[in-house]
C-alpha cells in the first residue's frame, strides 16, 4: 500500500522480529517509478546493507507489498519452522535505487520487487533483458497466466515475474456523500457529468485530484483511455510500437479532452497541482470530496482515513456512454522476481512455488484489493470489486498503459504533460507530443 515508511524486519528461527532502521519519504510512483530516482546515499541502511547470514533468505519489496509478504511468510514458516528470512520494505524510489545497484554489483537479495512489463529500471523486461532475473517458467502456476497479461509476466517466451493479479482503476467514493446528494454511481460518461454537476451545486468537490503527487496524474487518463482507444483498436500497443500510430493521432486525444472537460466544468478541487495524494485521500475520507479516481490497491489507505471504513467503496469510472460496453484498466500489480544469483537455490524456488498456490495467490490479491490472475471455486473476490468482475470476465479490461511502453521516459513525460494541462501551460496536442517524443527515445 502507499505508506511512506521503509523498514526492515528479520524473522529468525524463533519467529522474533527485529526492526532495523526506518525512513520517511514520499513515493513518486505507485504503478511505476520512472526517470530520475534518489541517490543511494539517501537510502535507509536497512536496504543498503547486505544483512543476514548465508542461511537467511533476503527479500526486498516496496511498501505496498509488506502486508501480503509478511502474512504469507508467516504461513510459509508454519510448515518450515527452520527457515529464516530478512525482509525489507521501502518506497518505490528507494527500493529501485538500491536493488538495481545491488543487482549490478552481484549482491542483490535473493527475492526482490519487480514491476510488470516494461518501462522502468526495475521492470521485468528491463531486468530480464539484462540477464538479472531467474527464469520461473518451470513453476506450475506460470501455466495459468492469461494470454492477455503475458506481456506483463514474460520476456521472449519465459516467465520472470510472480504477481498475484490485477488491481483496477476506478472511482473510490464516499457512500454517505453520494446518499446525501441523492446520487448513485454513474454508469456512463453523461451520467458522470450529471452526478458531478449535482455534487458541485451542493458545495461538494465532485472529484478530488492530488496531482502534486505525480503518479496520481496518470490515473484519470488511464481510466478514460480503454474506451477511447482499446475499445476501437485492441492492437493499439502493437501499432504504436510499429510506428503506425502515435499518442497524438489516436484516441488518447479524446481521453485528454475529457480529462480537461472535468477541469473546465469545475469538477476538481482548487489547485490540483498543489494537492497531494494524502490530501486527496483525506478529502474523500472526510466527505469534503465525493470521489477520487484511484487504483484499487489504495482503497485500504482511504478506508484507514475514514471514520467508518465501510463508508468508502469503489465503482468503474465510466469513460463511454454504453454501459454494456464499458472498458476499464486492470494492471498487474507489482510482484517479485528471483535474482539470477539465486537461480540454483532450491529454497527460493520452493518459496515462489508456495506463493503460486491458488490459495496464496488469492491471499495476496485480497490484501491489495486485486483480482487474482487465476480464480477457482475457492476464490473469493472482495465485494467492493464486484462491479468490475463482469467487465474483466468479458475481456474488456486492458493492462495499465505504461506496462507496454518501451522505456522509462514515457511515464514521467505523461506525468509532466498532465500537470502542464492542468496548469494551462499546454494543450492536448502539445501534451501528447511530449509523450510521443519520449516514446521514440531509445530504451
Amino acid at each position: 500500500m502507499t505508506t511512506s515508511q521503509g523498514h526492515q524486519r528479520r524473522t529468525g528461527h524463533d519467529g522474533a522480529t527485529d526492526h532495523v532502521g526506518g525512513a520517511g519519504q514520499s513515493r513518486r510512483g505507485f504503478l511505476r517509478a520512472g526517470g530520475r530516482i534518489a541517490v543511494v546515499a539517501a537510502l535507509p541502511p536497512a536496504l543498503s546493507a547486505c544483512s543476514g547470514s548465508s542461511d537467511t533468505l533476503r527479500l526486498v519489496g516496496v511498501t505496498d507489498q509488506q502486508q501480503p509478504v509478511e502474512e504469507l511468510l508467516a504461513l510459509y514458516r508454519e510448515s518450515r519452522p527452520g527457515e529464516s528470512f530478512t525482509t525489507s520494505f521501502a518506497p518505490t524510489e528507494q527500493m529501485q535505487t538500491v536493488v538495481r545497484t545491488q543487482l549490478a554489483g552481484g549482491n542483490a537479495p535473493a527475492v526482490h520487487a519487480v514491476y510488470p512489463g516494461s518501462g522502468s529500471a526495475m521492470s521485468m523486461v528491463e531486468l530480464a533483458r539484462a540477464g538479472l532475473l531467474t527464469d520461473l517458467s518451470a513453476q506450475p502456476w506460470t501455466k495459468n497466466i492469461p494470454e492477455a497479461f503475458g506481456a506483463a509476466y514474460r520476456y521472449e517466451g519465459h516467465t520472470y515475474l510472480y504477481s498475484a493479479g490485477s488491481c483496477l482503476i476506478g472511482a473510490i467514493y464516499n457512500k454517505k456523500v453520494f446518499a446525501r446528494a441523492g446520487v448513485e454511481p454513474p454508469a456512463t460518461w453523461t451520467e458522470l457529468l450529471a452526478v458531478c454537476a449535482r455534487l458541485r451545486a451542493r458545495g461538494i468537490v465532485p472529484i478530488a485530484l492530488g496531482a502534486q503527487t505525480p503518479w496520481v496524474t496518470q490515473l484519470i487518463s488511464y481510466a478514460l483511455v480503454p474506451n477511447a482507444v482499446y475499445a476501437h483498436n485492441a492492437r493499439f500497443d502493437d501499432d504504436l510500437a510499429a510506428g503506425r500510430t502515435s499518442f497524438r493521432d489516436s484516441g488518447w486525444a479524446d481521453a485528454l479532452d475529457r480529462y480537461q472537460e472535468l477541469q473546465r466544468k469545475g469538477f476538481f478541487n482548487d489547485n490540483p497541482n498543489g494537492t497531494t495524494f494524502e490530501q486527496q485521500t483525506a478529502m474523500v475520507a472526510t466527505g469534503r470530496a465525493a470521489m477520487a479516481v484511484q487504483v484499487s490497491a489504495v482503497l485500504g489507505v482511504f478506508r484507514e482515513s475514514a471514520e467508518r471504513p465501510d463508508d468508502l467503496a469503489m465503482f468503474p469510472f465510466p469513460g463511454g456512454d454504453d454501459p454494456a460496453d464499458l472498458w476499464i484498466p486492470a494492471g498487474i500489480v507489482v510482484g517479485l522476481g528471483v535474482s539470477v544469483r539465486a537461480r540454483e537455490n532450491a529454497r527460493v524456488a520452493d518459496f515462489i512455488a508456495f506463493l503460486g498456490k491458488q490459495e496464496n495467490i488469492d491471499r495476496w490479491a485480497s490484501a491489495v484489493f486485486a483480482i487474482p490472475f487465476r480464480r477457482d471455486a475457492s476464490t473469493v473476490v472482495d465485494p467492493v470489486l464486484k462491479a468490475f468482475l463482469p467487465i474483466v470476465d468479458a475481456g474488456r479490461a486492458v493492462p495499465f498503459m505504461d506496462q507496454r511502453w518501451p522505456n522509462a521516459e514515457v511515464q514521467p513525460a505523461h506525468f509532466a504533460a498532465v500537470q502542464d494541462l492542468l496548469a494551462g501551460e499546454t494543450d492536448v496536442r502539445g501534451a501528447l507530443g511530449q509523450m510521443d517524443d519520449a516514446y521514440r527515445r531509445a530504451s
